[in-house]
């Protein structure tokens, strides 16, 4: 499905029934939109973990402007502004309330500007593998020094260059770098789901290469107007976004909660899924709203 939203058209997709049957009434499930990282993928390769959630939630995926099978257009517009102002768009397009906002890497990035900017938007907040800020950059840097093989080195030395100019260059990134991103890493899995992507470079290196916006981004102040209940998940041998940035979110977004997953890299839900969906359900069904004040 496709919305003509803004200056651009955003394709998104729905997983679940919004009203289901109750007993002797109709009961309506609240809707959660996935977020998904990069910049550059797209939503496919969420789909096989949260739609396990649609029994509980009704939820939404959507492949950012210039990425996936939303439209490409102005480079200059691939940015984690006009993404958060398309995210609110399709919001009021498909004519629903508060969202549940969960937001995976790059997607956490999104869903924490778009909590800020828009708190009356979001029921709930759900940061998964994320950083407020562009620090995260130096920090990859250094783990993949301490970590990489010469070649994964290589890899990153050319997403931070802004060499990954192709989309057989990107999907070769992703090839070398599985085995950082999931500690559960799968070669044969993980060639599946990149079969099944679409891949954008001129997205990851508007974010990524000298001067892009993930250079120097930063959320930080306002990280104070986020309102919604939020919780914040990490990877405790997350290589791109260090759980330390988890914790510094944390400190930020008043009465959040904060879980680090011991056993996982970037990828809890590749590495370990059922206590990642556990939690992630858990939240939605416990937490409520904070009281304005």
């Amino acid at each position: 499905m496709r919305a003509r939203i803004r200056d651009t058209e955003i394709y998104f997709d729905v997983d679940g029934a919004g009203l289901v049957p109750d007993g002797a009434r109709m009961r309506e499930k609240q809707t959660a939109f996935v977020i998904h990282g990069g910049p550059g993928s797209d939503h496919s390769d969420l789909k096989q973990s949260f739609g396990r959630l649609t029994d509980r939630l009704q939820v939404v995926y959507f492949d950012h402007r210039g990425q996936g099978r939303s439209a490409r257009g102005d480079v200059s517009k691939y940015t984690l502004d006009e993404n958060v102002e398309d995210m609110e768009a399709l919001r009021l397009h498909l004519g629903l309330g508060p969202i549940v906002s969960i937001g995976t890497s790059y997607g956490g990035m999104v869903a924490m500007a778009h909590a800020a900017r828009y708190p009356d938007s979001v029921s709930h907040l759900i940061l998964v593998v994320t950083a407020a800020h562009a620090g995260f950059n130096a920090r990859a840097r250094r783990i993949v020094a301490e970590r990489g093989t010469p070649e994964q080195i290589a890899a990153c030395d050319d997403l931070w260059a802004g060499r990954l100019d192709t989309e057989a260059k990107l999907r070769r990134y992703y090839e070398v770098m599985g085995p950082l991103y999931s500690l559960k890493h799968d070669p044969a899995a993980a060639r599946a789901g990149l079969d099944r992507r679409i891949l954008s470079a001129d997205a990851i290196n508007r974010a990524f290469a000298p001067g892009g916006f993930l250079q120097s981004f930063d959320l930080r102040p306002e990280l104070g107007r986020i309102t919604a209940p939020t919780l914040i998940l990490a990877g405790r041998h997350d290589w791109i976004c260090h759980p330390d940035f988890s914790e510094e979110i944390h400190r930020l977004i008043p009465g959040s909660d904060l879980r680090v997953f011991e056993h996982s890299s970037h990828s809890i839900r590749v590495d370990e899924t059922d206590a990642f969906l556990d939690a992630v359900a858990g939240f939605v069904v416990y937490k409520t709203r904070r009281a304005a004040g």
